[in-house]
């Protein structure tokens, strides 16, 4: 497997972990199966919204975009421009600054840890040192490239 179709898996479960999240801030699920309730008290605390739409939905958007930037990428007319790989490295860079201010708001302000918001965080990192690494290597691509043409 490589970066690019490792990305696309990660994002598809992040997608999956946010939607999850989304539908319980909505209404569509009862109780959030979380253990210790931590996860239910982020949800519905005051910072659970971000300009009007759950952060969970906005988290949903994000693994959605990561997914097809790293689809995309896929296809040989756009596997070695190097655009794609910057702008997966700064949506992802993005999404850690992100995931830490959530996670700063709870431990400092809601005084309560959701276990999935923790995996999110976590696939975000992973998903920002993938990125760097495949944006390395299509400029190292890019470089190689214009010695050999010129």
């Amino acid at each position: 497997m490589n970066k690019r179709q490792a990305i696309a898996a990660l994002s598809l479960v992040g997608f999956f972990l946010a939607s999850y999240l989304t539908l319980y801030k909505l209404g569509y699920i009862g109780t959030l199966a979380c253990g210790t309730g931590g996860c239910e008290t982020v949800q519905l605390s005051k910072w659970g919204d971000f300009l009007g739409m759950p952060v969970a939905a906005w988290g949903a958007l994000f693994y959605l975009a990561m997914c097809a930037a790293a689809i995309c990428a896929e296809f040989e007319w756009v596997a070695t421009q190097r655009l794609l790989g910057v702008a997966m490295t700064l949506m992802s860079g993005w999404g850690v600054l992100f995931s830490g201010w959530l996670t700063w708001l709870e431990i400092a302000r809601i005084h309560a840890i959701c276990r999935y918001c923790v995996v999110s965080a976590l696939l975000v990192v992973v998903l920002f040192v993938l990125s760097v690494r495949e944006w390395r290597e299509l400029r190292a691509q890019g470089e190689l490239r214009a010695q050999r043409e010129g």
